[in-house]
């Protein structure tokens, strides 16, 4: 369902019980349509007031509670209907006391992760990547050059999506990837940047896995990882933390990768390192 058009800004709300007014048939079917028309919505969306209510914030107005439902998938949105009841304008409540930038990065679990840049930067780009996809390897390559100017100021960490009923090794990759993460940030990153640019051989790879299991316990070597643990980790390929991973981006509502987050502020697909700039320049200011 499409976001309604903000029609009228509530600085301040302060709600209080009021004895509801009659909702008639009439009234239902004239809002219905209006709603539909007005915000293209597909005829098979459910239109229905639930409440009527004076409001106390505009005098002149009712307060309408309606909701529109599609199958399982219900939102519910408060307009004002004038007293004549000739007159709707939709509303969105805002409450300036949220931050809501500051409320996503609360639901992401940096712990633990490799940081590529300044780790005390104030600007934080997350990304959920997918080892497999091709357009994470393009966002990959974008941060790489976005990292040249930007490495003092800004921090780039990767958590794990992959999409595993089109990518058949993208959780392998992961799973590698997590081993290299917990015994050598560089040997992570050296990993990361091989394996986004060698996508076409691992594709072409019969064994693929064995391929990636080999990248990985090259990686960990140069970089002077705990090889003993590393190949342990390898070998038993846990998988709690990919889980968790999973879990958190589905919560935030991730279905596709890549997914970047520049401090709250979320951006899908491989985004053009033109945008990313001016979003890392906004909040850099």
């Amino acid at each position: 369902m499409r976001r309604m058009v903000l029609c009228v800004l509530l600085l301040v709300v302060s709600c209080r019980a009021a004895a509801p007014a009659p909702v008639n048939a009439e009234l239902e079917r004239s809002v219905s349509k209006l709603v539909l028309a007005t915000f293209n919505l597909p005829p098979w969306v459910n239109v229905k007031i639930t409440e009527r209510t004076p409001s106390k914030e505009f005098p002149g107005f009712d307060k309408l509670s309606v909701v529109l439902s599609s199958g399982e998938q219900k939102q519910t949105r408060e307009m004002l209907l004038s007293k004549d009841g000739k007159t709707l304008y939709t509303m969105t409540m805002m409450d300036l006391t949220r931050d809501p930038q500051a409320e996503t990065m609360a639901k992401i679990d940096l712990q633990g992760r490799p940081v590529r840049g300044n780790k005390d930067a104030k600007v934080t780009v997350v990304v959920y990547d997918d080892y497999q996809c091709p357009y994470c390897s393009r966002m990959h390559q974008t941060l790489l050059k976005v990292l040249e100017s930007y490495g003092d100021r800004i921090k780039v960490v990767y958590k794990d999506f992959p999409l595993t009923r089109i990518h058949p090794w993208a959780e392998r990759a992961a799973i590698d990837s997590g081993c290299l993460a917990k015994y050598s940030g560089d040997a992570f990153w050296d990993f990361a940047d091989y394996v986004h640019s060698h996508g076409g051989d691992l594709q072409n790879s019969k064994k693929p896995l064995e391929e990636l299991d080999r990248i990985a316990l090259e990686s960990g070597k140069r970089h002077n990882a705990d090889m003993a643990g590393l190949e342990s980790c390898i070998r038993e390929q846990p998988s709690e933390q990919l889980d968790q991973s999973i879990a958190e981006a589905e919560a935030l509502g991730i279905d596709a990768t890549p997914s970047v987050f520049v401090n709250g502020l979320k951006m899908n697909g491989a985004v053009p390192e033109e945008q990313l700039r001016m979003v890392l320049d906004k909040e850099l200011q």
